[in-house]
């Protein structure tokens, strides 16, 4: 049992900075219904990628529910940390204008 509450750890440290990553791939001029896929889509490869990472196959050993809680803390730590820091401090949309090259207009 230790050994999945350590995934779901590092699923939630994991998600919990993917969301600055995620900013480098989205563009400010996509649809507001094409960013929300890009970044479940992120978070379900980081969720995938954690539990390969930290265990592989064997945690499967006993049923994929270990696995799935991995995947699951991934893809709520990345939400919940987007809504709640990386959005309202702004950092998230800096990257996505940084790396896209575009200034975004406020107001």
């Amino acid at each position: 049992m230790s050994s999945t509450l350590d995934l779901i750890a590092t699923g939630s440290a994991v998600g919990s900075l993917l969301p600055p990553l995620t900013a480098i791939v989205q563009k400010p001029k996509w649809s507001a219904g094409i960013k929300p896929v890009v970044a479940v889509v992120a978070a379900l490869v980081g969720g995938v990628a954690t539990v390969a990472s930290a265990g592989g196959l064997a945690q499967f050993e006993h049923g994929p529910l270990p696995a799935l809680a991995g995947v699951a803390a991934v893809l709520a730590a990345s939400q919940t940390t987007y809504d709640l820091i990386w959005k309202p401090s702004k950092i998230a949309p800096a990257v996505e204008d940084v790396t896209s090259g575009s200034a975004r207009t406020t107001g």
